[in-house]
């Protein structure tokens, strides 16, 4: 399962990729927008802290449409597409059928339009937007890499194929985190943007009463924790109720995410396998973020970088988008 990063780095799998798709890591740049938008960061963070006030879920909900975004055709903003004029939206695609936030992202585009029209694109908002939701969470800050444009095309079949999903095994995800050359420390680090947001209980009550057909709950959740679930989600109940992917800290961007998996409380069946079925990558990443947030949050900003560089458009490649719904 591993063979691949026993062999090749994962800067180098990044370097083929994106060599392959005709992008280029080397082209983002922190300071990208300088001379062009030098307020593009906080006009963003406006936008999320008024979006924050009636919607504690958007920073999780706006994180997650980068990482969906960035795992079909690399961070093309192609997931805001909406359907019309040939384009499938991958927001049909069933990983992204429960994804929100994209009236925020609109209204950053409004906003950033007003002081600096037809410069920064869809792609580099869900990056600066991501950065800014963890930040006003408590969480790390880090150097977001811009100069993404964004495509004209949108993927429905990558969208529905190559996102991970909550019901898949840990080799599964492995293997989709290793086709867009992300290694196990990327996979953890990233999976630890649950420790905020919210899941629907559609997402994960298979766990708590009929696990792999089982007739029984899931034999790594906690026995205390399942029945505050099963509180939550009623066997035969409503499968769009809410549960807290960080059950001690929910709207605290911190570690308390690895030392729930410690304690089988994670709350998706591929997170508590990052430690409960890990291998011995998964398992000690999860145990150094439990022991150190300092180091937790280093490696995620590390991971977020390296996400946000798989395969972007930049140069003269794709276009910057006057409205994040349709091409221009």
């Amino acid at each position: 399962m591993w063979s691949v990063f026993q062999y090749y780095s994962a800067a180098a799998i990044l370097v083929a990729l994106t060599t392959a798709f005709g992008g280029s890591n080397a082209q983002l740049s922190a300071t990208f927008y300088d001379g062009t938008c030098p307020n593009a960061t906080t006009v963003v963070r406006d936008v999320v802290q008024r979006a924050q006030r009636s919607d504690v879920r958007i920073g999780a909900k706006l994180i997650r449409l980068h990482f969906h975004d960035c795992f079909v055709n690399g961070c093309d903003g192609s997931l805001l597409l909406d359907d019309g004029n040939g384009i499938e939206s991958e927001k049909g695609a069933v990983p992204n059928q429960a994804t929100d936030g994209f009236d925020v992202v609109d209204d950053i585009k409004s906003a950033l339009e007003s002081v600096c029209p037809g410069i920064v694109s869809c792609a580099d908002i869900l990056a600066i937007a991501s950065q800014v939701s963890v930040s006003l969470a408590r969480g790390p800050s880090w150097e977001v890499q811009l100069g993404r444009r964004d495509s004209r095309t949108a993927n429905r079949a990558g969208a529905d194929n190559d996102i991970p999903g909550p019901f898949e095994s840990l080799s599964s995800v492995v293997a989709k985190f290793s086709a867009v050359g992300l290694d196990s420390t990327d996979l953890v680090a990233l999976s630890g943007a649950h420790t905020f947001g919210r899941a629907r209980c559609v997402a994960f009550s298979r766990r708590l009463y009929n696990f792999n057909n089982s007739t029984n709950p899931d034999p790594s959740l906690d026995p205390t924790y399942l029945q505050t679930l099963r509180q939550t989600c009623p066997q035969g109940g409503d499968g769009s109720a809410l549960a807290n992917l960080d059950p001690s800290t929910p709207n605290t961007f911190d570690n308390n995410y690895f030392t729930n998996l410690q304690n089988n409380r994670g709350l998706l069946q591929t997170d508590q396998e990052l430690f409960s079925a890990g291998t011995a990558a998964t398992t000690a990443a999860v145990n150094r973020f439990a022991a150190s947030e300092s180091e937790f949050f280093d490696s995620f900003g590390r991971s977020m970088i390296n996400m946000g560089n798989i395969s972007p458009l930049t140069g003269n490649n794709g276009e910057i988008r006057s409205d994040c719904k349709r091409v221009n």
